[in-house]
């Protein structure tokens, strides 16, 4: 049978309810806050993490611009060096490629190639001292010409039908062009002195050329 409860102990429990509903409340909202300081800290390395990635990003297109930029200014410089050296260039071959593990920045050391290559200035004329080479060259060309004139008109000599007629025309038209074939070895020579075959030394060819065309051609048919 069950007894009265008397109002001091209904008091009581009623006390006790109440210190557990509160107890559970303030659980209930340090869990709520907990959960959000989670949430937001969660939500700032998410954030964190995006602009990590936006950086590292705009470094590798930051970087690769670098890269093309540097490989066109080697390019250039390479092709100018190339230039600078003329026939010589051809052992040089293609531009060499990035070393392994180097270091620092390398606009400083292309700025620094290009001075380098500017103080060395452009090619310039061949020297006053090379004129007896370039006669040589012109007179060269003509020997040369006339050679073959004569070797194509010998061939013509024991030849009959179109040959006989043709190869002498070959002959005199290979012969004219003997103060221009001194024009091949002249540029090898500018080149080989870091220089450029400007009008002058041309002219020297030619005429030296043309005149050693014509005393053979003079000698030739006049005797």
């Amino acid at each position: 049978m069950n007894e009265p409860v008397t109002s001091e102990t209904y008091h009581a429990h009623i006390r006790r309810l109440a210190e557990l509903t509160a107890r559970v409340s303030a659980q209930r909202a340090e869990a709520h806050t907990w959960y959000a300081q989670q949430v937001a800290a969660a939500d700032r390395a998410v954030a964190e993490a995006t602009e990590q990635v936006r950086q590292a990003e705009a470094e590798v297109a930051e970087a690769s611009r670098m890269v093309e930029r540097v490989d066109g200014e080697a390019t250039h410089l390479w092709t100018q060096l190339r230039v600078r050296l003329g026939v010589g260039a051809r052992r040089l071959g293609d531009p060499p490629g990035p070393v392994r593990g180097a270091a620092g920045d390398p606009v400083p050391l292309l700025r620094a190639v290009r001075e380098l290559l500017e103080r060395t200035g452009a090619p310039g004329e061949l020297p006053g001292s090379v004129n007896p080479l370039l006669v040589a060259c012109g007179i060269g060309g003509a020997l040369v010409a006339y050679a073959l004139g004569v070797a194509a008109r010998a061939l013509a000599a024991g030849s009959s039908g179109d040959l006989a007629v043709g190869l002498p025309v070959l002959a005199l038209v290979v012969t004219l062009l003997g103060p221009v074939i001194g024009l091949a070895p002249a540029r090898l020579l500018a080149d080989r002195r870091h220089a450029v075959l400007t009008p002058r030394p041309m002219i020297l060819v030619a005429v030296s050329g043309l005149v050693t065309t014509v005393l053979l051609l003079t000698v030739t048919y006049t005797r």
